[in-house]
């Protein structure tokens, strides 16, 4: 039998999948957006990230793996391994699946795909790991308070559907499929927090380093993936202060939800 838990994590999952869809239809809110329009959100999203991975699953599993082991040096050691773990998901990922970043290029194996679809492809990896990061915090409720993660992992999704939209009408979609299809990006999440979910429910010490896993593809995804996109060098002053306006806000949410 489902557990109420696990439908919570479900629903959570899909609902800030869904949310990409947001971004999506804002194609019609606008008649063009400028490249620095679209770092800039996306910097504030990046920001907004890391707060949540750090204040949502990086430091309650690190306080939770100090009280399996007596030894710090040990904690650590399972703490580091988790949290490298997840960055060597994402990176297998970003390996193996074709995608293209609009200033890092091609990765991944070389299929021939058009380079709309290989962007689509880049961001749809990103929601994989969101949803796994969900799907664990939800199996850890009792260490921390799911919701802030997960309404930062749905502020996210909004300028990464806004691209995946720009991109499809850059190549002859209509705004309405466009924004359709930004929506679908979206729902990998629920698969992925299926997964974390269905992995928690191993044991309770496996939480905490699903958690820090959950916390390092989060890291990965920002660190190389959204900011080398975004930071424009000779706008480093705007992308810092959207970052760090991110990061802020995101702070306060978890304070006031936790």
């Amino acid at each position: 039998m489902v557990s109420d838990l696990f439908l919570e994590g479900l629903l959570a999952a899909t609902i800030a999948g869904l949310v990409t869809g947001v971004g999506g239809f804002m194609v019609f809110l606008k008649k063009h957006y400028t490249r620095e329009n679209i770092n800039l959100m996306l910097n504030i999203a990046a920001g907004i990230m890391l707060a949540a991975s750090f204040f949502s699953l990086l430091s309650p599993s690190m306080e939770k793996i100090l009280t399996f082991h007596q030894d710090p040096a040990v904690a650590g050691l399972w703490y580091i391994c988790a949290i490298f773990s997840g960055v060597v998901l994402v990176w297998i990922l970003n390996t193996v699946l074709p995608h293209e970043h609009n200033y890092i290029g091609h990765h991944g194996m070389g299929f021939n795909l058009k380079a709309s679809w290989l962007f689509i492809i880049a961001i749809t990896i990103h929601k994989f790991p969101e949803g796994l990061a969900v799907g664990v915090a939800y199996s850890g409720e009792d260490m921390l308070n799911p919701l802030s993660l997960t309404i930062g992992i749905a502020l996210q999704n909004i300028p990464e559907g806004l691209t995946v939209a720009i991109s499809l009408v850059a190549v002859g979609y209509s705004k309405c499929k466009a924004g359709f299809v930004a929506m679908l990006t979206g729902l990998v999440q629920p698969v992925g927090a299926i997964v974390g979910l269905l992995i928690m429910e191993i044991s309770d010490k496996v939480v905490p380093l699903g958690m820090a896993l959950a916390g390092g593809t989060l890291l990965f995804v920002i660190i190389n993936e959204i900011l080398p996109e975004t930071y424009d060098i000779k706008k480093s002053q705007k992308a810092a202060a959207a970052v760090f306006i991110g990061f802020i806000a995101m702070t306060y949410i978890s304070i006031v939800l936790e």
